[in-house]
């Protein structure tokens, strides 16, 4: 596995001892903690015990677990804002993709975890994640002057979206051939030619004014809303029952706990993938085509339902031990049928770069759909089918 330029550096500290960068072995114990366990397990007593003092001294450096988070998450991304502002449209992608190998485990902070800061931390970051797009949508009008500015701002989430997809799996290459590929993957995104609708086609988001009957369907569809928003830790029976009309002890009606109602939900995401998964093997011509397919599926899906994809991108973790195993088995299973079919359609390819690959589209779509300014955009679906379709290299153009 790549690792930082921060992880390659810092030494564990040893107990009794005062380094002199204290702060940033801190800052590495708990980026490592909140990405394995989740920031909800973690407390400032484990990120003590990771760096060897005691919890008084840990409050010395930060106010708490929720500064603590903030630092990690801002520090990243302004690393990543910084050198942006010092790129240049020839060294545009090497920049990034040096920056994201350096940083691989900012994007499942981001996506899983910021929903934990306080209102002013979180504009903080928004702030700072807008800059970087805008910064790198600016930098592909500069190598494609021909692009509009709705072309370039999609293509830089996309791209940035790939970047994303490494925080997600620990996959690697041997040197050079893994920063060669993600820079292949940012490069086929930022050149692929694209050709967004007018706003006369505007997509509409679903007004959502019918009720449903089934009290516990309503209450299901509210939980997935909340989830979504405010992470399955920031959400109590009550704030469901207050969705729906009811109190919060009249939920335990329709599912015993809150991880039943994370379970139901997310089962229905397993299950829809499994389907359209059958479905693409019933009606498929040939490995080709059934890529199409799949892309096409998933691509709807994501557009369709992006709450559901928030967690499944994001909550297995809080899923009780056994729906955990068999949620992450059923998503294995859905991407190594993809790899399986990519790897039909490419011979030569390795099962670990196919995946990679996979893995890219398949994140920056979740990462397109959960974007409410580009997923209403005119054309987004098709721009980003073609886009998918270059990165699995199955595009006829």
């Amino acid at each position: 596995m790549v690792r930082g330029s921060e992880e390659r550096t810092l030494s564990d500290p040893v107990r009794g001892t005062r380094p002199a960068n204290r702060r940033q072995l801190i800052l590495r114990a708990a980026a490592n903690l909140f990405y394995e366990k989740g920031y909800a397990k973690v407390g400032m007593g484990d990120v003590a015990e990771a760096v060897a003092i005691g919890p008084s001294a840990l409050y010395r450096h930060f106010r708490g677990k929720q500064d603590l988070l903030a630092t990690v998450v801002g520090e990243a991304l302004n690393t990543l804002d910084s050198v942006l502002v010092t790129a240049t449209a020839d060294n545009l992608i090497a920049t990034v993709v040096t920056a994201t190998l350096e940083n691989r485990r900012v994007g499942v902070l981001v996506r899983r975890e910021s929903r934990q800061l306080s209102v002013d931390d979180r504009a903080a970051l928004r702030a700072v994640t807008k800059r970087i797009g805008a910064r790198f949508a600016e930098l592909i009008s500069e190598r494609r002057p021909e692009l509009d500015a709705a072309a370039s701002d999609l293509l830089a989430w996309c791209a940035l979206a790939t970047g994303n997809s490494l925080s997600f799996h620990s996959l690697s290459l041997p040197e050079p051939g893994f920063s060669a590929l993600i820079e292949e993957l940012v490069t086929t995104i930022v050149d692929a030619p694209i050709a967004l609708s007018d706003g006369s086609a505007a997509r509409t988001e679903h007004l959502g004014s019918l009720t449903r009957q089934s009290r516990r369907e309503a209450i299901l569809a509210e939980a997935t809303r909340l989830f979504a928003g405010n992470g399955f830790a920031g959400v109590s029976m009550e704030d469901i029952g207050a969705g729906v009309g009811i109190s919060g002890p009249s939920v335990y009606n329709h599912f015993p706990t809150k991880s039943d109602i994370l379970v139901a939900a997310m089962s229905r995401g397993d299950e829809w993938m499994q389907r359209e998964m059958n479905r693409t093997f019933a009606q498929a011509a040939d490995a080709r085509d059934g890529m199409f397919r799949l892309l096409r599926s998933y691509c709807a899906f994501a557009f369709e339902d992006p709450d559901l994809v928030q967690l499944l991108v994001s909550e297995s973790m809080h899923l009780p031990d056994a729906d955990r195993h068999r949620a992450r088995a059923a998503q294995h299973s859905y991407i190594a049928e993809w790899v399986h079919l990519a790897t039909q359609v490419h011979p030569d390819w390795d099962p670990i770069s196919a995946r990679i690959r996979v893995q890219a589209v398949q994140t920056m779509m979740n990462d397109i759909a959960l974007m409410p300014h580009l997923r209403s955009r005119p054309g987004v679906d098709a721009a980003l089918l073609a886009i998918g379709a270059r990165l699995l290299a199955i595009s006829d153009d």
